[in-house]
């Protein structure tokens, strides 16, 4: 996902009214809130994580279509709907980002009453995204393409090892995800724990493989303990 929170970076530079007290002014004011919710989100605390970013949006509106991090935390919250609803209103700021598409695609999959052919059907179209191996992805998330002609895009390039491990990051990431929608526990698991670990990259979408992966084996070691 590519876009920031501009207007929170311009409220940032906002001074406390005077006779405010400077300490409680940045503890409520959206940037603090924000940057709170980033540090709830990585540690994995999903619920604090929202908390923080719903007040954001409430309390800065014009910004809210621009929140996509918002939108990745509904989803793992369960609140299939109201993520759905955000990653519509982040496409109308940022209409050419396959990765809005597919999240979008899987919080309708999951949605009450979602399954994968109206998600397919309703699927943002590509316009564009030159990320590797993103067009693939796209592919794939709308019944066009293989998990194998993702891989392959994704080491296209094996001379640029940097590259290429953070194309196969983001390639089992979508990869897991697109299981997940399907409903392959097994699947989803291989790719999450190849996008977390074998490829691990500490951008913002490598943190949420790492945090999807650690859910897994939560839920995993949960189980097996019952």
């Amino acid at each position: 996902m590519r876009t920031t929170l501009y207007a929170l970076a311009a409220i940032a530079m906002t001074l406390p009214l005077f006779g405010e007290n400077p300490a409680k002014a940045e503890a409520e004011s959206p940037q603090f809130l924000n940057r709170r919710g980033t540090e709830h989100f990585f540690a994995g605390r999903i619920a604090e994580s929202l908390k923080d970013w719903d007040r954001v949006v409430k309390m800065v509106p014009q910004q809210a279509p621009h929140h996509w991090q918002r939108g990745i935390a509904l989803y793992y919250a369960g609140r299939f709907r109201e993520g759905v609803a955000q990653f519509e209103i982040h496409q109308t700021v940022n209409g050419t980002d396959v990765e809005n598409a597919v999240w979008h695609f899987i919080c309708a999959v999951k949605a009450e009453g979602g399954s994968i052919k109206k998600a397919q059907k309703a699927m943002y179209p590509y316009a564009g995204d030159r990320r590797i191996p993103l067009k693939e992805v796209h592919a794939l998330f709308k019944g066009d393409g293989s998990p194998k002609e993702v891989l392959a895009a994704a080491t296209k390039n094996p001379a640029d090892k940097i590259s290429q491990r953070n194309h196969l990051c983001y390639a089992h990431l979508y990869l897991g995800l697109y299981h997940e929608a399907l409903g392959d526990s097994e699947k989803t698991a291989h790719h999450m724990r190849k996008a977390a670990i074998d490829y691990k990259m500490d951008h913002y979408m490598g943190k949420v493989a790492q945090i999807h992966y650690g859910r897994l084996q939560k839920d995993s070691k949960e189980k097996r303990s019952d």
